[in-house]
């Protein structure tokens, strides 16, 4: 009999495209996940799977699969979660951007916590764009993300939780001669730019287009945390989103220049399928923030 873990795996399998993908994924060798999958085809009675040199990937068979496995893997979840929608037990599996656990995510979290006990959450740190297929896949019962930049599919949702305006930072003892006047920050200091393939490097490159300035791009990283130590260090400025939790004012190695064109937000919400087995989960982060009046 095939194990509930193997048909999670499948479709991680599936997801990656790769036995190799998918084991590093999962702290798995590609031969385990081999072996996994050619039991569930012996045990299915049917190949799942077009094998080439570097890939695999899902043959007729194997998409039709892939759909009906990931719902009996939402029934199992609802069977673990219990039917007591008020109790708040169980597993919760999320997604979020290392920067929301600095933001206000963060105070959701521990209040959660408190107030629930018996529900457990296991947090998994990425980039949004990479925690949309985790999340529509059943991977992640929900995600913490910036607002897609593009429609989403009809079987998923994002909700607002709060927002985070995008602001110029600049260090204190920069390696570089430092403008007065922002606009010229913008056009002469080297930038450390945003990763422009990430969702947040989309809302730098409209900042910039606001500011009507090409900034001098010295470096491009996926890191909010990295590039706010580098302006510390006086490597360079940066655009990047004003994090809830930090004391920005108290910083005594970088500082915020207000550049009076930009107004971009970046907003934070909760991305999760229509159609769960945690919504009570989902549903009770949602009202943390709305009894805030945050989102």
């Amino acid at each position: 009999m095939v194990s509930i873990r193997t048909l999670r795996l499948f479709v991680v399998v599936a997801r990656e495209g790769s036995f190799a993908a998918a084991g590093k994924a999962l702290g798995l060798t590609p031969a385990a996940v081999g072996l996994q999958m050619k039991a569930l085809e012996a045990e299915l009675g049917a190949s799942l799977f077009d094998r080439g040199a570097r890939r695999v990937v899902l043959n007729g068979t194997g998409r039709d699969t892939v759909v009906a496995v990931s719902d009996i893997l939402t029934r199992y979840d609802a069977l673990l979660a219990g039917h007591d929608g008020a109790a708040l037990t169980g597993t919760l599996v999320m997604g979020a951007l290392v920067s929301a656990l600095m933001g206000a995510f963060a105070d959701a979290l521990w209040a959660m916590k408190k107030t629930h006990p018996g529900l457990v959450v296991r947090l998994f740190a990425g980039k949004s764009r990479d925690f949309a297929g985790r999340v529509a896949d059943g991977e992640l019962d929900a995600a913490i993300v910036t607002r897609p930049p593009y429609r989403l599919a009809s079987d998923l949702a994002w909700t607002p939780l709060y927002a985070e305006p995008m602001v110029l930072i600049v260090p204190r003892r920069p390696h570089f001669t430092l403008p007065r006047a922002s606009e010229e920050v913008l056009r002469l200091a080297p930038f450390i730019r945003f990763d422009r393939a990430a969702w947040t490097g989309y809302l730098v490159r409209r900042a910039l287009r606001q500011a009507g300035v090409r900034a001098r791009d010295e470096m491009e990283l996926d890191s909010v945390e990295a590039i706010v130590e580098l302006v510390r260090g006086g490597f360079g400025v940066s655009i990047v989103p004003k994090l809830a939790n930090v004391d920005w004012a108290a910083d005594r190695a970088l500082r915020i220049v207000a550049v009076p064109r930009i107004d971009v937000v970046r907003e934070v919400g909760l991305l999760e399928r229509a159609r769960h087995s945690r919504r009570e989960a989902t549903a009770a982060i949602k009202a943390y923030f709305r009894g805030r009046g945050i989102s």
